[in-house]
C-alpha cells in the first residue's frame, strides 16, 4: 500500500476518542500506528530508509548556538610614545577563530553576534630606569572607555618585570568592537616581545582570548 494511503488522516466527522471509554478510535490508531512505523518506528537510522520516514527526518540538522570564540597574540615590543597618553594596544596574530575578528586598525576585536563575552588577556611588561613607574590598563567598547575599568600596575626595580592579566566580561551587539588601552608615566615601560631563544619559545607582548560560552 502507498504511503499516502497509509498515512492519510482520518476524515473530521471521525472522532479522535470513542465513548464512553475515552480510548483511541480505530481510525485514528491506524494513521499514527502507521506513520510511526514509516517514520522508522523509533530507531536512530530511520533517516537513512526511503519513503516518508526519509522526508519527516532531514539528513543534516544545523547547529543553531554554535559559540563565539578567538585567540590572538602580538609579537612586537609595544612603546609608550608620550607619558599620560592612552594607547590602544594592537593584535598582529590570529591562531584560533569562530565569529571573533581582528578589525582595523588592530587594536579592534569585533564580535558578529549579540552576546556576553569574556575577553583574558596577559601583557608582559618591563622597564629599564630603577625607580617605580606605573602603567594603568582599560578597555574600550566601540571606541569609548568603560566606566571604572582601569588598574594601575606598579613596576618597581631596574629592569623590572610583571604580566599584567586578568579579564572583563562584557555585553556585546553584534559588530561591536572591543579595545585594550594602556598609558604609562614613563617611556621606559614597554609591553615586551621576545624571539624564542632556546629552550624557551617566543614571548608575544599581548595574549588575548574571547569567548562567548558564559551565556
Amino acid at each position: 500500500m502507498p504511503d499516502s494511503e497509509l498515512t492519510r488522516i482520518p476524515g473530521a466527522r471521525v472522532p479522535v476518542t470513542t465513548d464512553p471509554t475515552g480510548a483511541m478510535s480505530r481510525e485514528w490508531y491506524r494513521f499514527f500506528f502507521n506513520l510511526f512505523n514509516i517514520a522508522g518506528a523509533g530507531q536512530t537510522d530511520s533517516a537513512a530508509s526511503s519513503g516518508l520516514g526519509a522526508e519527516l527526518a532531514p539528513a543534516y540538522t544545523p547547529q543553531m548556538n554554535e559559540k563565539r570564540h578567538g585567540v590572538f597574540y602580538d609579537t612586537t615590543t609595544q612603546a609608550a610614545a608620550v607619558i599620560n597618553t592612552a594607547y590602544p594596544i594592537t593584535i598582529n596574530t590570529t591562531q584560533i577563530v569562530k565569529g571573533v575578528y581582528i578589525g582595523t586598525p588592530t587594536s579592534r576585536v569585533y564580535v558578529d553576534r549579540l552576546g556576553t563575552y569574556n575577553f583574558q588577556f596577559s601583557l608582559q611588561l618591563v622597564k629599564a630606569s630603577a625607580s617605580s613607574k606605573n602603567v594603568f590598563i582599560w578597555y574600550r567598547v566601540n571606541g569609548v572607555d568603560a566606566a571604572d575599568s582601569a588598574t594601575k600596575v606598579t613596576l618597581a626595580g631596574s629592569s623590572a618585570a610583571s604580566v599584567a592579566a586578568w579579564n572583563f566580561v562584557i555585553e556585546m551587539n553584534a559588530g561591536d568592537y572591543f579595545e585594550l588601552v594602556w598609558s604609562t608615566d614613563d617611556t621606559g615601560c614597554q609591553i615586551l616581545a621576545a624571539t624564542a631563544s632556546a629552550p624557551v619559545p617566543g614571548i608575544p607582548s599581548v595574549i588575548l582570548t574571547v569567548t562567548d560560552n558564559i551565556n
